[in-house]
């Protein structure tokens, strides 16, 4: 039997503060649209408050589903 990998955890950084710092998957939300502008995940920085959206391209979009972070599909 293999290990069971432990938590995965998330690098980002806040636009507004400049922290850098690590997110686990409950932290982060993503949100897949029907166009690039519309695919993003957000996350609070831990450090400042400050609510962060960024675009998620399609290698972002699978590291995130594949950490477990909770997605949310529009149409």
């Amino acid at each position: 039997m293999s290990p069971m990998p432990g938590p995965v955890a998330f690098k980002a950084a806040c636009p507004d503060c400049r922290s850098r710092f690590e997110l686990d998957a409950g932290a982060l939300r993503l949100a897949i649209g029907v166009s690039r502008r519309t695919t993003f995940y957000s996350f609070t920085c831990p450090e400042c408050g400050a609510a962060v959206r960024k675009p998620a391209g399609e290698r972002i979009v699978e590291l995130l589903t594949g950490g477990g972070v909770s997605t949310l599909r529009s149409v």
